[in-house]
């Protein structure tokens, strides 16, 4: 007897077969999408940003409605400041995209430094290891990354998130594309 998960995945398998045709449309738009995002990363930057900003000013001004009424609450004055916190930064965002940017660009170098010294650590740690090196060579890249960024500030944060967007929009649309694809070949298949 086949287990609830094996069922699930073979109800999946059938779904992903049966509608293919839109996966592959659906990848289609995302790739189309993550170019334009490239091409013109100015825009989908500044376009993120203002998106974030209304989701802070929405989520905050929803966590407001559900604090009236609870200063009982255990933390609410943390609560409160989350909620002021995330309308204000929302409203930022807004008012001047270019500080959204920054602001963003700032984090996301970081996260880059953060991330390659962690790999940078982890590789040399991991050094008698196969292949110890490509871990290396990750963390470096993205300590390089980070570096370039912060030197090209605030040049960079103009097209950075842009561009990030564009990237990821493209990979998730070549993975549809391709699951579509070999989806469509297993149904033709005899």
């Amino acid at each position: 007897m086949k287990d609830a998960s094996e069922i699930f995945r073979a109800a999946v398998r059938d779904t992903v077969r049966r509608y293919s045709i839109w996966y592959l449309i659906q990848g289609a738009i995302l790739i189309a999408a993550g170019v334009l995002a490239i091409v013109y990363s100015a825009v989908a930057s500044v376009a993120v940003i203002t998106v974030l900003g209304w989701l802070l000013v929405i989520s905050g001004a929803a966590q407001a409605i559900s604090l009236v009424g609870a200063s009982q609450v255990p933390h609410f004055w943390l609560q409160l400041i989350s909620v002021v916190l995330a309308i204000l930064i929302g409203l930022m965002f807004l008012n001047d995209a270019t500080q959204g940017l920054l602001t963003v660009t700032l984090l996301l170098i970081v996260f880059f430094m953060m991330e390659g010294i962690s790999k940078v650590v982890f590789a040399l740690t991991i050094r008698p290891f196969p292949n110890w090196a490509w871990v290396l060579a990750a963390g470096v890249l993205g300590m390089a990354l980070s570096l370039v960024l912060w030197v090209n500030l605030p040049i960079s944060a103009i097209w950075l998130i842009g561009l990030l967007l564009g990237v990821q929009l493209i990979g998730v649309g070549a993975s549809l594309v391709y699951l579509a694809w070999s989806a469509r070949n297993l149904a033709s298949a005899p």
